[in-house]
């Protein structure tokens, strides 16, 4: 995937006259097996750092140590020949000091905790562009352990904390090289006043089944609508089997599953030609994978960029149709100045309105954490 580039459907059409979808596609996530892997000496001082290298070398991947502490040599001629050569490197690295200062992730989590940044995926809309410096390598941190217990210093008594690991990453896509976040599971079943959550678009579940997670870790599958994820979200898994993927984590033990509480991330929301067809498939396709009693949440997320992401974006993939005009656009600014290019606020009315009442026709017992 990571040399081509995806056709994309056009600017979206309201009011087109309903079409009939194509067969949905059923392709599990292949494994995302880098060019490149590097490990700085730093992080081959820590134990668990040793334990990626061992897995990386069982995988048959070429390896480097690095004589310093720095990434380099990942640029290319052009944005394009920078962003393949990211995208096909994994560095291990110890995370600086400062990821020990945990920031706030409303309304996902408490607080953002994360186990690497950068993603092996190729989605168009990417929210990683333009929030992450440098060139997309996929850093992940061996001093996980130390991380992972200082999350303890964040808990609140009186309730449990929440700590997202998702932020910068999908941790499912790069588990099968790290370990990190069984990791991450283990150490949260431990914690009575916290909560781990992750989310992905891949569906290699199987290892997360058996582990001890008391409860304590949501697990969370981003959908979106077929034609959405077939032409957008390159390298990731199809929708089918993210769905059964989340059906696995769901089950009880006694029938062969994880036992988790789940979670549906619906993100970006888009008005994509004949949405309300498409988007109603999506929803009667959830209600038949999770046709038994589970604990399940839901978050809607629309489509949203901003003027420094729409324009790495277009570096990434050069012919992109993905709506970016931002004339068609209501502007949203934070209390630091940023702008950020959401829907109408009428157009953001209408998808409220059509997302509440279909997922609680199907789902009247599953909570909708936040709308945005």
């Amino acid at each position: 995937m990571t040399n081509q580039t995806l056709e994309l459907f056009d600017l979206p059409v309201l009011n087109a006259a309903p079409q009939p979808t194509p067969a949905p596609l059923t392709h599990n996530a292949r494994l995302w097996l880098p060019k490149r892997v590097l490990f700085t000496p730093d992080a081959l001082d820590e134990p668990f750092g040793q334990q990626i290298y061992e897995r990386v070398a069982a995988q048959g991947l070429p390896i480097e140590v690095l004589k310093s502490n720095r990434i380099t040599g990942l640029r290319g001629e052009d944005a394009r020949e920078t962003y393949r050569n990211a995208k096909n490197t994994m560095a291990v690295v110890k995370a600086p000091a400062g990821a020990l200062r945990l920031q706030p992730t409303p309304p996902s989590a408490d607080w953002q905790m994360n186990l690497a940044e950068g993603c092996p995926a190729h989605c168009q809309y990417c929210y990683l562009a333009g929030s992450l410096q440098g060139p997309p390598v996929v850093r992940v941190f061996a001093n996980l352990p130390q991380l992972l217990h200082n999350t303890a210093t964040y808990e609140q008594a009186g309730r449990r904390t929440s700590f997202e690991v998702s932020c910068y990453t999908d941790v499912l896509g790069i588990e099968h090289l790290t370990g990190s976040l069984a990791e991450c599971i283990r150490y949260f079943g431990t914690r009575e006043g916290a909560q781990l959550r992750f989310v992905s678009k891949y569906n290699q579940v199987d290892s997360l089944l058996g582990l001890p997670h008391n409860g304590h870790t949501r697990a969370r599958v981003s959908l979106n609508a077929e034609p959405v994820a077939r032409r957008l979200e390159g390298g990731t898994a199809s929708i089918e089997a993210r769905l059964q993927a989340l059906r696995q984590l769901a089950l009880p033990h006694a029938q062969g599953g994880g036992g988790y509480p789940v979670g549906v991330v619906l993100a970006p929301i888009m008005q994509i030609p004949n949405w309300r067809q498409h988007y109603t498939e999506l929803f009667d396709r959830m209600a038949a994978a999770l046709d038994f009693e589970c604990d399940l949440t839901v978050e809607f997320i629309t489509h949203r960029f901003t003027p420094g992401s729409r324009d790495v974006l277009q570096q990434w993939y050069p012919n992109t149709s993905l709506d970016f005009d931002e004339a068609t656009r209501a502007v949203k600014r934070n209390k630091f100045g940023g702008v950020k290019y959401v829907y109408q606020p009428e157009d953001m009315r209408t998808l409220r309105q059509f997302f509440y009442e279909e997922w609680q026709k199907r789902f009247p017992n599953a909570p909708v954490q936040y709308w945005t």
